[in-house]
């Protein structure tokens, strides 16, 4: 897929899933998410490559609210959000092609604001490595109908430091678009021996 629909825009967690109850239609097994992140990890630098290894929803609203899709049970167990396999298949590959990965947890909000100072102090106190505004509804309907996930984050900004940073959409872009390249490389790689 290119993008995504994002519950800032104003969809609701219906249509913002609907792609993953596509893919499991089509017999998806396997879904690689992406997106930009502020990073809170005091050891991340902008541009760093995070492998997301769990999540945690600030979202409002539940994915999976509302009456059951025959596609899995009704509360589905979460003890592994992003296949551990496929962690381990992306460790190699970016050990092998000299590519710094970060491993962390991704804090999934609703923006469409950038965090304050204070939420990103909160955010990093509560076990999060980094926050973006994507990916956590699609994983929970994902791992729901049975496909398994592998996920990664750009870190296009850092926040909740003793000095406060200003972060504009043109600059996390450019950050996003500068690592993007090694991200792809890996993917395609973990792809090809899959």
């Amino acid at each position: 897929m290119e993008g995504r629909f994002h519950f800032y825009e104003g969809y609701n967690m219906k249509e913002v899933t609907f792609p993953e109850r596509v893919m499991h239609e089509l017999g998806i097994e396997t879904l690689f998410v992406s997106n930009a992140a502020g990073g809170m990890n005091p050891e991340f630098s902008i541009g760093d490559l995070m492998v997301i290894n769990d999540h945690i929803n600030f979202f409002p609203e539940h994915p999976l609210h509302g009456p059951n899709f025959p596609t899995g049970p009704r509360f589905p167990d979460m003890h592994e959000p992003y296949d551990s396999k496929l962690i381990a298949l992306a460790d190699e590959i970016a050990k092998e092609k000299n590519i710094k990965l970060q491993h962390g947890v991704y804090v999934g909000v609703q923006g469409p604001t950038f965090e304050t100072p204070a939420e990103y102090r909160m955010f990093r106190v509560i076990g999060g490595d980094a926050v973006g505004m994507s990916t956590v509804p699609e994983v929970i309907v994902a791992r729901h109908s049975g496909i398994k996930v592998f996920g990664i984050s750009i870190i296009t900004d850092l926040g909740g430091f003793d000095v406060p940073v200003q972060v504009s959409h043109e600059e996390v872009q450019v950050a996003a678009n500068e690592a993007q390249p090694k991200m792809t490389e890996i993917m395609r790689e973990m792809i090809r021996r899959s």
